[in-house]
């Protein structure tokens, strides 16, 4: 299953699809040149713990 991923430049934004072999290695954007890593492992979209916050997790003061 490729793996799809949005180029960093702020101005270019290109959707890229790139294999399962690429993780961990270096690809260029087809549309401006950038170099972009492909992440290792699959993104968690909570952002790292892949559990939902909760009211009392959220307010560490």
């Amino acid at each position: 299953m490729p793996i799809a991923l949005m180029c960093p430049n702020l101005q270019c934004r290109a959707l890229l699809r790139v294999p399962e072999s690429a993780r961990g290695k270096r690809v260029r954007c087809p549309e401006c040149g950038g170099v972009l890593v492909v992440p290792k492992s699959p993104s968690t979209p909570s952002g790292g713990s892949g559990k939902p916050a909760t009211a009392d997790s959220a307010n560490t003061d």
